[in-house]
């Protein structure tokens, strides 16, 4: 079940991070680089970022997320992250197909690290197209990617 997240809940933000860094922590290790933003997160600043999350559960835990920002006729993806417990279960295609579903726009963008090829192999399966890519340092860049609907 796909379900809306009250981040301003503190034990619902905690859930959050409880995903979030153990799934980070994974791309950390595919990227070969620890400097991802999120990876930094605090209860405080997820509840501060302005996100809408939305959580995937089975039996009432907490399996996945997906957060966005809504700017006109754009969703833009912040994170898509599954509990590494949870990988391989169709959780992140739930979630991304939720968003498709329940936003009437014209474009749907994320980044991800470039060497993050998991990832970057789910946005290319689901039709995203890849715009830019930016150096951010020697260990780490990120690719863009959109989606037209």
């Amino acid at each position: 079940m796909i379900k809306i997240i009250d981040i301003s809940n503190r034990k619902s933000a905690e859930d959050v991070l409880n995903i979030q860094i153990p799934s980070y922590k994974v791309e950390a290790e595919i990227i070969g680089s620890y400097e991802i933003p999120p990876l930094k997160d605090t209860v405080y600043t997820l509840q501060l970022c302005g996100e809408t999350f939305f959580g995937y559960y089975e039996n009432e835990k907490l399996c996945g997320v997906i957060s966005i920002k809504v700017e006109e006729d754009e969703v833009d993806i912040h994170r898509l992250i599954v509990h590494p417990n949870h990988f391989r279960k169709g959780i992140a295609q739930f979630l991304l197909n939720f968003i498709k579903t329940k936003f009437e726009v014209e474009t749907i963008k994320v980044a991800t690290g470039t060497k993050n090829i998991p990832a970057v192999s789910f946005y290319k399966k689901n039709g995203f197209q890849n715009i830019k890519e930016i150096i951010v340092n020697e260990q780490l860049s990120l690719s863009y990617f959109e989606k037209k609907l």
